[in-house]
Formats: structure tokens, sequence, C-alpha cells
């Protein structure tokens, strides 16, 4: 076994994994959990095949290997594309079904195919259909020998308790301003000093956010968005600079990366907040989660959305311009 790994940070949950693994009490689930963006899908796929590799083999690749599954969520709503290709607003629950456990557990009535051992990646764990909960925890309760789950999730408070308590937990934490920049320069070795600065700062410590900053060149929004906060927009004026700055037909994962910059900018504001202050930020975070959620599967009018995120970043910043003599 070796810690040479394909990603940067996590280093205390990779030698925890390590050390179980390479033990005789091995616990058979294993929860990973930290907010978006930690590298949890990167690391439970590195662990997957650390699990399954053969004593003396390379790490086996994870898509090719026949013991690595995985259960991701999926579209519950097979009419998404017609809405979309009419120009309909669209929203396609995602979702991991019974149907797909049952296919898991029915997979795990043989043995593992190269070796003794097999990985489940169940990603995320928190989009488990609740009838598909209730099926994984039998295999969670009595899994077949040599059979080992890993569980993804940014919202662990979302899963049942029961589910929670067969797992240990993995907790991912942020990384440090030099990881950071690690990684912005080792996934896009082009982007310039500003953009990776500004990129860090707003990203609040989350690799996968840092590197959504910069392949979106949001440092102009982020410092429109902390200008509102601050100053407030009673004329309209930045709002209407930040819709500029978005652009007339921003991409959808511009979009998407705009909702998350706002989340950020919200949450680093509070610990320097008044209390009324912090109360006006959680409620607009709590508004951006909601806006947050509908967003992968939602046609949202661009022009709209960020109007939307401009107007509850002033919100945010009223009872600050009101403590102000």
């Amino acid at each position: 076994m070796t810690d040479d790994l394909p990603f940067i940070g996590q280093r205390e949950a990779w030698h925890e994994w390590l050390s179980a693994i390479g033990s005789d009490r091995m616990h058979h689930a294993w929860l990973l959990a930290g907010q978006r963006g930690l590298g949890k899908r990167a690391f439970a796929r590195t662990a997957a095949e650390e699990l399954v590799r053969l004593p003396g083999q390379p790490r086996p690749d994870f898509a090719s290997h026949p013991d690595i599954h995985i259960l991701e969520a999926l579209p519950a709503n097979d009419d998404e594309a017609k809405k979309k290709a009419e120009g309909k607003p669209w929203q396609a629950k995602r979702s991991i079904s019974v149907d797909q456990v049952r296919e898991m557990i029915r997979r795990l009535a043989t043995k593992p195919t190269l070796g003794d051992r097999r990985a489940i990646v169940i990603d995320p764990a928190d989009e488990l259909e609740k009838s598909a909960v209730n099926a994984l925890l039998k295999a969670l309760e009595e899994p077949p020998v040599g059979t080992f789950f890993l569980l993804i999730t940014h919202q662990p408070g979302r899963l049942l308790p029961t589910v929670r308590s067969r797992c240990r937990v993995l907790r991912f934490a942020a990384l440090d301003e030099a990881e950071l920049d690690a990684v912005i320069r080792r996934d896009m070795p082009e982007s310039d000093t500003m953009a990776r600065q500004a990129a860090i700062k707003a990203a609040q410590g989350s690799p996968g956010m840092a590197l959504s900053f910069v392949e979106h060149d949001l440092g102009g929004i982020h410092d429109l968005m902390l200008r509102i906060l601050h100053e407030g927009d009673r004329d309209y004026h930045l709002r209407g600079a930040l819709a500029e700055e978005m652009g007339a037909r921003p991409t959808r994962g511009r979009q998407l990366a705009a909702l998350e910059l706002a989340r950020t900018v919200l949450v680093g504001e509070l610990a320097s907040a008044s209390r009324a202050g912090q109360l006006a930020l959680i409620e607009a975070h709590g508004t951006l989660m909601r806006i947050s959620a509908q967003a992968p599967t939602y046609n949202f009018d661009a022009g709209l959305l960020i109007m939307e995120i401009g107007g509850l970043l002033a919100s945010a910043a009223m009872p600050r311009e009101a403590a102000r003599p």
C-alpha cells in the first residue's frame, strides 16, 4: 500500500483509511462526510481501488474493475429532454431508486471476481429513496463477507440515524490556501495569479469551488457580490453591473458557479456581522440553498436568476446599512 494520492489534501482521512484496510478489524461501511467540493468522490474512487488492489499489483482502474460498483442518483423524470427542447421549465428529481439497490444486492450474492474484496460506492447517499434506504439497511446490517460500502454525503443529517450508526465516519476538512493554490496550478496551469487568488479567497477551503470559480472567471462577480453586501444597492446599480458581468447568455455551469459563489460569500461574512446582520445573512443563505437544490434540474431564466441573487445579497446588507450613522 502507498499514500501516493491523485488528489491534494485529506491526508488524515487517507491515512485512517489505509490503516483500517491493513488491519483485521476493517469496518464494513464508511460515511465520507464534508461540504461540497472537498474531493470526497475522488477519495472514494481511490479508496475503492486501494481496497480491491491485489498484493504486489498496481492500483486498478475504478471504471473497469469488476469488484467496484457505484450507485449514482439518476433522473426520475423521463420527459426532461422533451420539456427542455420545447423551452419549458423542467424539474427532474434525481435519486437512487430501490431497483438500483436491489440490483446491487443481487450482485452481492456472488463472490468477488478477482480477489476477496469488493467495494460499493453510493454517491450521494442522501439521495437514496426511502424504500431504497430500507433495502440498503439489510445489506449494512448483514454485509456479505468481503463487501465494503463507501457512502458519500455533504448532508449527513439527511441520512437516517440507522444508516449513520452503521457507518464509520471519515470527515473531510477544508484545504488551506497553499493546498488550494496547488490544486488550481495542477488542474489549470494556465490560470493567472489574480484569478487564483480571487478563487482561493472565495472558495473557503473547497478545491471543487476554487476550480469552478477560476473556470467560469468569477473574480469580477465576486467583487460585485461583496460590494452589494457591504454597501447595499438601493438604486439597483450594482445589481445591473452584476447582470452585465454575468453576460447575456451565461452557460449553465457559470450560473451554477455563481449560485455557489453567492452562498460562500454570505457564509464568509457571518463572523464579522452584527446579530441582526447574521440573521439576514442566514435567511438569504437559506433561500439560496433552496434555489441551489432546484438549479441542477430546473430551467431558470439566466437574467432573472442573477437579479434574484443580487436581490438576496442586497437584502442581507440592509441591517448593516440601517446600523450606520
